[in-house]
Protein backbone atom coordinates (compact mmCIF):
# COMPACT_ATOMS: atom_id res chain seq x y z
CA UNK A 1 0.00 0.00 0.00
CA UNK A 2 1.76 2.91 -1.06
CA UNK A 3 0.54 6.21 1.22
CA UNK A 4 1.66 9.58 1.21
CA UNK A 5 1.49 12.05 4.63
CA UNK A 6 2.12 16.24 3.57
CA UNK A 7 2.10 19.14 5.53
CA UNK A 8 2.95 22.07 3.67
CA UNK A 9 4.07 24.53 6.92
CA UNK A 10 7.22 26.27 7.30
CA UNK A 11 7.27 25.99 11.02
CA UNK A 12 5.78 24.55 14.28
CA UNK A 13 4.29 21.37 14.94
CA UNK A 14 2.81 20.49 11.97
CA UNK A 15 5.78 19.25 9.56
CA UNK A 16 7.36 17.28 12.78
CA UNK A 17 3.99 15.58 13.04
CA UNK A 18 4.00 14.60 9.46
CA UNK A 19 7.66 13.35 9.55
CA UNK A 20 6.69 11.66 12.40
CA UNK A 21 3.32 9.83 11.43
CA UNK A 22 5.08 8.54 8.21
CA UNK A 23 7.99 7.03 10.26
CA UNK A 24 5.40 4.97 12.32
CA UNK A 25 3.25 4.55 9.02
CA UNK A 26 6.78 3.01 7.35
CA UNK A 27 7.27 0.57 10.07
CA UNK A 28 3.52 -1.39 9.10
CA UNK A 29 3.87 -4.41 7.49
CA UNK A 30 3.08 -3.89 3.67
CA UNK A 31 2.75 0.02 3.73
CA UNK A 32 5.24 2.41 1.79
CA UNK A 33 4.82 5.69 3.30
CA UNK A 34 5.82 8.99 1.71
CA UNK A 35 6.57 12.49 2.49
CA UNK A 36 5.57 15.73 1.36
CA UNK A 37 6.75 18.86 3.02
CA UNK A 38 7.37 22.41 2.48
CA UNK A 39 10.65 22.99 0.84
CA UNK A 40 11.05 25.92 3.06
CA UNK A 41 10.19 23.82 6.13
CA UNK A 42 12.51 24.56 8.67
CA UNK A 43 12.19 20.71 9.60
CA UNK A 44 14.43 19.94 6.62
CA UNK A 45 17.10 22.87 7.29
CA UNK A 46 17.77 20.82 10.44
CA UNK A 47 20.93 17.90 11.46
CA UNK A 48 17.70 15.67 11.42
CA UNK A 49 16.13 15.89 8.39
CA UNK A 50 13.02 13.55 7.62
CA UNK A 51 13.45 11.88 4.18
CA UNK A 52 11.03 13.95 1.81
CA UNK A 53 10.28 12.56 -1.45
CA UNK A 54 8.20 15.26 -2.39
CA UNK A 55 9.31 18.67 -1.67
CA UNK A 56 6.61 21.09 -2.10
CA UNK A 57 7.78 24.82 -3.11
CA UNK A 58 5.11 27.22 -0.78
CA UNK A 59 6.22 30.56 0.80
CA UNK A 60 8.78 32.50 2.64
CA UNK A 61 6.78 35.64 3.57
CA UNK A 62 3.25 36.95 3.41
CA UNK A 63 3.62 38.84 -0.09
CA UNK A 64 5.07 35.36 -1.18
CA UNK A 65 1.97 33.28 0.46
CA UNK A 66 -0.47 35.53 -1.02
CA UNK A 67 0.93 34.93 -5.10
CA UNK A 68 1.12 31.41 -4.33
CA UNK A 69 -2.58 31.33 -3.38
CA UNK A 70 -3.42 33.28 -6.25
CA UNK A 71 -1.70 31.56 -8.78
CA UNK A 72 -2.36 27.73 -6.94
CA UNK A 73 -4.83 26.81 -9.58
CA UNK A 74 -1.55 26.66 -12.32
CA UNK A 75 0.49 24.15 -9.56
CA UNK A 76 -2.33 21.51 -9.87
CA UNK A 77 -1.22 19.92 -13.33
CA UNK A 78 2.45 19.75 -12.76
CA UNK A 79 1.26 18.34 -9.19
CA UNK A 80 -0.76 15.54 -10.61
CA UNK A 81 2.54 15.10 -12.92
CA UNK A 82 4.77 14.61 -10.00
CA UNK A 83 2.00 11.75 -7.95
CA UNK A 84 0.83 9.95 -10.56
CA UNK A 85 4.15 7.90 -10.72
CA UNK A 86 4.18 7.29 -6.96
CA UNK A 87 0.98 4.82 -7.51
CA UNK A 88 -0.91 6.30 -4.37
CA UNK A 89 -3.76 4.32 -2.24
CA UNK A 90 -3.99 6.63 0.22
CA UNK A 91 -3.20 10.53 1.10
CA UNK A 92 -3.02 11.86 4.58
CA UNK A 93 -2.86 15.86 5.07
CA UNK A 94 -1.12 15.52 8.93
CA UNK A 95 -2.15 19.22 9.64
CA UNK A 96 -4.09 21.67 7.89
CA UNK A 97 -2.25 24.61 5.65
CA UNK A 98 -3.38 27.74 2.86
CA UNK A 99 -2.46 25.51 0.15
CA UNK A 100 -4.06 22.05 0.44
CA UNK A 101 -7.00 22.90 -1.68
CA UNK A 102 -4.18 22.22 -4.55
CA UNK A 103 -3.31 18.60 -3.18
CA UNK A 104 -7.21 17.91 -3.13
CA UNK A 105 -7.50 18.85 -6.46
CA UNK A 106 -4.70 16.93 -7.98
CA UNK A 107 -5.63 13.85 -5.66
CA UNK A 108 -9.25 14.39 -7.26
CA UNK A 109 -7.89 13.91 -10.43
CA UNK A 110 -6.39 10.66 -9.93
CA UNK A 111 -8.92 9.27 -7.95
CA UNK A 112 -6.69 9.15 -4.74
CA UNK A 113 -8.61 9.19 -1.51
CA UNK A 114 -7.38 11.75 1.35
CA UNK A 115 -7.94 11.67 4.96
CA UNK A 116 -7.32 15.04 7.07
CA UNK A 117 -6.03 15.14 10.69
CA UNK A 118 -7.95 18.03 12.20
CA UNK A 119 -6.20 19.65 15.04
CA UNK A 120 -8.53 22.75 15.83
CA UNK A 121 -12.19 22.65 14.58
CA UNK A 122 -12.08 26.38 16.03
CA UNK A 123 -9.83 29.02 14.98
CA UNK A 124 -7.77 30.43 18.63
CA UNK A 125 -7.98 34.09 19.31
CA UNK A 126 -4.77 35.78 17.63
CA UNK A 127 -3.45 32.12 16.25
CA UNK A 128 -3.87 30.95 12.80
CA UNK A 129 -3.66 32.58 9.59
CA UNK A 130 -6.59 34.49 7.80
CA UNK A 131 -9.18 32.48 6.31
CA UNK A 132 -7.61 29.49 7.91
CA UNK A 133 -11.39 28.01 8.99
CA UNK A 134 -12.81 28.69 5.68
CA UNK A 135 -10.20 27.03 3.80
CA UNK A 136 -9.72 24.23 6.10
CA UNK A 137 -13.85 23.53 6.53
CA UNK A 138 -13.55 23.00 2.27
CA UNK A 139 -11.21 20.60 2.83
CA UNK A 140 -12.99 18.74 5.36
CA UNK A 141 -15.96 18.36 2.73
CA UNK A 142 -13.68 16.99 -0.06
CA UNK A 143 -12.18 14.39 2.51
CA UNK A 144 -12.87 10.61 2.43
CA UNK A 145 -12.97 10.99 6.37
CA UNK A 146 -11.40 12.85 9.06
CA UNK A 147 -8.94 12.24 11.89
CA UNK A 148 -8.96 13.84 15.36
CA UNK A 149 -6.44 13.75 18.76
CA UNK A 150 -9.38 14.26 21.08
CA UNK A 151 -13.05 13.91 21.34
CA UNK A 152 -13.43 17.15 22.23
CA UNK A 153 -12.70 18.60 18.39
CA UNK A 154 -14.56 15.49 16.91
CA UNK A 155 -17.75 16.97 18.82
CA UNK A 156 -16.99 20.45 17.44
CA UNK A 157 -16.74 18.99 14.13
CA UNK A 158 -19.72 17.60 14.28
CA UNK A 159 -21.44 20.50 15.44
CA UNK A 160 -20.26 22.23 12.33
CA UNK A 161 -21.56 19.28 9.92
CA UNK A 162 -18.12 18.16 8.96
CA UNK A 163 -18.30 14.73 10.66
CA UNK A 164 -20.45 12.15 11.97
CA UNK A 165 -19.89 8.79 12.92
CA UNK A 166 -19.71 7.06 9.85
CA UNK A 167 -16.09 9.36 8.35
CA UNK A 168 -14.78 10.19 11.77
CA UNK A 169 -11.93 8.79 13.64
CA UNK A 170 -10.61 9.22 17.24
CA UNK A 171 -6.94 8.57 17.72
CA UNK A 172 -4.14 10.08 20.67
CA UNK A 173 -0.95 13.10 20.16
CA UNK A 174 1.71 10.20 20.31
CA UNK A 175 4.86 11.86 22.64
CA UNK A 176 7.45 13.80 20.26
CA UNK A 177 11.42 13.07 20.68
CA UNK A 178 13.24 16.13 20.38
CA UNK A 179 16.81 14.37 20.52
CA UNK A 180 17.93 11.62 22.89
CA UNK A 181 16.36 11.48 26.51
CA UNK A 182 17.38 14.20 28.57
CA UNK A 183 18.41 13.21 32.28
CA UNK A 184 15.44 12.92 34.86
CA UNK A 185 14.15 16.13 36.30
CA UNK A 186 15.43 17.78 39.38
CA UNK A 187 18.76 15.56 38.32
CA UNK A 188 20.72 19.00 38.07
CA UNK A 189 20.05 19.61 41.83
CA UNK A 190 18.76 23.01 41.88
CA UNK A 191 15.52 24.91 41.59
CA UNK A 192 12.53 23.53 40.40
CA UNK A 193 12.69 24.77 36.66
CA UNK A 194 9.65 25.45 35.17
CA UNK A 195 8.95 26.03 31.46
CA UNK A 196 6.06 28.21 29.72
CA UNK A 197 6.93 27.07 25.91
CA UNK A 198 4.49 28.07 22.83
CA UNK A 199 2.86 31.09 21.20
CA UNK A 200 3.04 34.16 23.88
CA UNK A 201 -0.76 34.60 23.16
CA UNK A 202 -4.02 35.44 25.58
CA UNK A 203 -5.55 31.83 25.12
CA UNK A 204 -2.52 30.76 26.60
CA UNK A 205 -3.78 31.84 29.94
CA UNK A 206 -0.24 34.32 30.69
CA UNK A 207 -2.39 35.74 33.02
CA UNK A 208 -3.23 33.15 34.47
CA UNK A 209 0.47 31.98 35.18
CA UNK A 210 1.17 35.39 36.16
CA UNK A 211 -1.14 34.93 38.89
CA UNK A 212 -0.32 32.02 40.41
CA UNK A 213 3.61 33.06 40.35
CA UNK A 214 2.52 36.20 42.22
CA UNK A 215 0.02 33.93 45.16
CA UNK A 216 3.78 31.69 45.70
CA UNK A 217 5.30 34.89 45.87
CA UNK A 218 9.25 35.32 46.22
CA UNK A 219 10.85 31.65 45.82
CA UNK A 220 14.51 30.44 46.16
CA UNK A 221 13.21 27.24 45.03
CA UNK A 222 11.24 27.85 41.87
CA UNK A 223 12.23 29.57 38.45
CA UNK A 224 10.20 30.52 35.56
CA UNK A 225 11.38 30.73 31.64
CA UNK A 226 8.52 32.16 29.69
CA UNK A 227 9.49 31.70 26.07
CA UNK A 228 8.02 31.85 22.66
CA UNK A 229 6.73 34.26 19.91
CA UNK A 230 3.72 36.70 20.03
CA UNK A 231 2.73 40.63 20.51
CA UNK A 232 4.03 42.83 23.48
CA UNK A 233 1.15 43.30 25.83
CA UNK A 234 0.71 44.13 29.36
CA UNK A 235 0.61 40.32 31.15
CA UNK A 236 4.34 39.58 29.50
CA UNK A 237 5.72 43.10 31.16
CA UNK A 238 3.72 41.59 34.23
CA UNK A 239 5.39 38.60 34.23
CA UNK A 240 8.74 39.91 33.28
CA UNK A 241 8.95 41.54 36.31
CA UNK A 242 8.13 39.04 38.88
CA UNK A 243 11.55 37.60 40.54
CA UNK A 244 12.32 34.50 39.40
CA UNK A 245 10.81 34.49 35.74
CA UNK A 246 12.50 35.63 32.67
CA UNK A 247 10.42 36.40 29.33
CA UNK A 248 11.90 35.32 26.05
CA UNK A 249 10.10 36.66 22.79
CA UNK A 250 11.26 35.03 19.75
CA UNK A 251 10.61 32.16 17.75
CA UNK A 252 12.35 29.13 18.53
CA UNK A 253 14.17 27.48 16.48
CA UNK A 254 13.48 23.88 15.83
CA UNK A 255 17.40 22.53 16.44
CA UNK A 256 16.81 24.32 19.91
CA UNK A 257 13.73 22.45 21.20
CA UNK A 258 15.06 19.84 22.42
CA UNK A 259 17.98 21.33 24.56
CA UNK A 260 15.12 23.52 25.90
CA UNK A 261 12.61 20.91 26.92
CA UNK A 262 15.67 18.84 28.63
CA UNK A 263 16.69 22.31 30.79
CA UNK A 264 12.89 21.80 32.18
CA UNK A 265 11.67 19.70 34.97
CA UNK A 266 8.25 20.44 34.24
CA UNK A 267 6.29 22.27 31.76
CA UNK A 268 3.46 24.45 32.85
CA UNK A 269 0.46 24.86 30.09
CA UNK A 270 -1.95 27.40 31.99
CA UNK A 271 -4.51 27.50 28.65
CA UNK A 272 -7.58 28.78 28.42
CA UNK A 273 -8.63 27.16 26.21
CA UNK A 274 -6.95 23.91 23.96
CA UNK A 275 -7.23 21.18 21.67
CA UNK A 276 -4.61 19.60 22.99
CA UNK A 277 -1.23 20.43 23.04
CA UNK A 278 2.13 19.38 20.80
CA UNK A 279 3.95 20.75 23.62
CA UNK A 280 2.57 18.63 25.93
CA UNK A 281 3.79 15.82 23.98
CA UNK A 282 7.05 16.99 23.93
CA UNK A 283 7.31 16.66 27.74
CA UNK A 284 5.97 13.38 27.77
CA UNK A 285 8.54 12.19 25.33
CA UNK A 286 11.53 13.88 26.92
CA UNK A 287 10.01 12.65 30.34
CA UNK A 288 9.61 15.92 32.13
CA UNK A 289 6.44 16.83 34.61
CA UNK A 290 3.14 18.63 33.08
CA UNK A 291 1.05 20.92 34.58
CA UNK A 292 -1.98 21.64 32.79
CA UNK A 293 -5.31 23.51 33.25
CA UNK A 294 -8.40 21.33 32.53
CA UNK A 295 -9.87 22.77 29.47
CA UNK A 296 -10.92 21.13 25.81
CA UNK A 297 -8.96 18.04 24.87
CA UNK A 298 -6.38 18.13 27.81
CA UNK A 299 -7.77 15.93 30.08
CA UNK A 300 -8.13 13.46 27.46
CA UNK A 301 -4.70 13.60 26.64
CA UNK A 302 -2.85 13.94 29.89
CA UNK A 303 -5.27 11.85 32.27
CA UNK A 304 -3.37 8.78 32.13
CA UNK A 305 -0.23 10.27 32.14
CA UNK A 306 1.61 9.59 35.54
CA UNK A 307 3.82 12.55 35.09
CA UNK A 308 0.99 14.75 34.40
CA UNK A 309 -0.81 17.13 36.68
CA UNK A 310 -4.27 18.57 35.88
CA UNK A 311 -5.87 21.62 37.99
CA UNK A 312 -8.78 24.07 37.30
CA UNK A 313 -7.98 27.15 34.87
CA UNK A 314 -7.76 29.49 37.87
CA UNK A 315 -4.62 31.66 39.43
CA UNK A 316 -5.64 29.62 42.96
CA UNK A 317 -5.52 26.22 41.79
CA UNK A 318 -2.73 26.35 39.01
CA UNK A 319 -0.55 27.80 42.34
CA UNK A 320 -1.48 24.97 44.51
CA UNK A 321 -0.31 22.94 41.44
CA UNK A 322 3.09 24.49 41.02
CA UNK A 323 3.69 24.54 44.97
CA UNK A 324 2.84 21.31 45.23
CA UNK A 325 5.34 19.83 42.41
CA UNK A 326 8.00 22.03 43.85
CA UNK A 327 7.62 20.71 47.66
CA UNK A 328 6.80 16.76 46.69
CA UNK A 329 8.83 16.08 43.15
CA UNK A 330 6.75 13.34 42.44
CA UNK A 331 8.89 10.43 41.28
CA UNK A 332 9.40 9.81 37.47
CA UNK A 333 7.78 7.53 34.74
CA UNK A 334 9.23 4.78 32.65
CA UNK A 335 10.50 6.06 29.66
CA UNK A 336 8.17 6.44 27.14
CA UNK A 337 8.87 5.01 23.60
CA UNK A 338 7.81 7.82 21.00
CA UNK A 339 8.75 5.57 17.71
CA UNK A 340 6.99 2.29 19.00
CA UNK A 341 3.90 4.90 20.34
CA UNK A 342 3.81 6.52 16.40
CA UNK A 343 4.03 3.14 14.88
CA UNK A 344 1.27 2.30 17.20
CA UNK A 345 -0.98 5.28 16.29
CA UNK A 346 -0.16 5.19 12.56
CA UNK A 347 -1.01 1.05 12.60
CA UNK A 348 -4.49 2.33 14.23
CA UNK A 349 -5.62 4.90 12.38
CA UNK A 350 -4.65 3.54 8.99
CA UNK A 351 -6.90 0.92 10.20
CA UNK A 352 -9.47 2.74 10.57
CA UNK A 353 -9.26 4.81 7.77
CA UNK A 354 -9.95 1.57 5.26
CA UNK A 355 -12.69 0.98 7.24
CA UNK A 356 -14.20 3.62 6.25
CA UNK A 357 -13.16 4.03 2.69
CA UNK A 358 -14.06 0.54 2.19
CA UNK A 359 -17.96 0.98 3.70
CA UNK A 360 -17.82 4.05 2.16
CA UNK A 361 -17.72 2.43 -0.55
CA UNK A 362 -20.33 -0.15 -0.15
CA UNK A 363 -23.07 2.49 0.77
CA UNK A 364 -22.58 4.05 -2.71
CA UNK A 365 -25.93 2.64 -4.99
CA UNK A 366 -24.82 1.26 -8.12
CA UNK A 367 -25.66 3.60 -11.36
CA UNK A 368 -28.58 2.31 -13.38
CA UNK A 369 -27.26 2.29 -16.80
CA UNK A 370 -28.74 4.67 -18.63
CA UNK A 371 -30.92 3.69 -21.96
CA UNK A 372 -30.64 4.74 -25.22
CA UNK A 373 -33.16 7.77 -25.83
CA UNK A 374 -35.99 7.39 -28.31
CA UNK A 375 -35.69 8.52 -31.49
CA UNK A 376 -37.82 11.82 -31.99
CA UNK A 377 -40.58 11.94 -34.48
CA UNK A 378 -39.10 12.92 -38.26
CA UNK A 379 -35.30 12.31 -36.83
CA UNK A 380 -33.14 8.85 -37.51
CA UNK A 381 -31.11 7.73 -35.14
CA UNK A 382 -27.90 8.09 -36.39
CA UNK A 383 -25.72 4.76 -36.93
CA UNK A 384 -23.12 3.52 -34.36
CA UNK A 385 -19.41 3.99 -36.05
CA UNK A 386 -17.03 1.40 -36.19
CA UNK A 387 -14.34 1.36 -33.43
CA UNK A 388 -11.08 2.06 -34.99
CA UNK A 389 -8.45 -0.11 -33.72
CA UNK A 390 -4.20 0.35 -34.43
CA UNK A 391 -2.84 -1.52 -37.04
Amino acid sequence: MNVLVWQWGRRGAGPRFAADLAGGLRGQPGVHAMLSLSQQAELLQSATSPDCLLPFSTYSSFATASYRLLTAPLTIRPLVAALRPLRLDLAICAMPGPLDLVMSAALARLAIPFVVIVHDADKHPGDGFPLQMFLQRRLARRAAALVVLSRHVGARLTVQGLAGAHNLVTTTHPPFAFGPMPAPPRAHGGKLRLLFFGRLLPYKGLDLLAGAMRRLGPSDDIELRVIGSGPPSETLAALAALPGVTVENRWVPEAEVGALIAWADALVLSYREASQSGVAAAAIGAGRWVVATRVGGMVEQLAQEPMAWLCDPNEENLAQAIGALAKRSPATAPQRDAVLAWRHTAGSLLDDVQTIIRQSAERQPMKPIAKPAAAHKGFRTPPKLPLKTKA
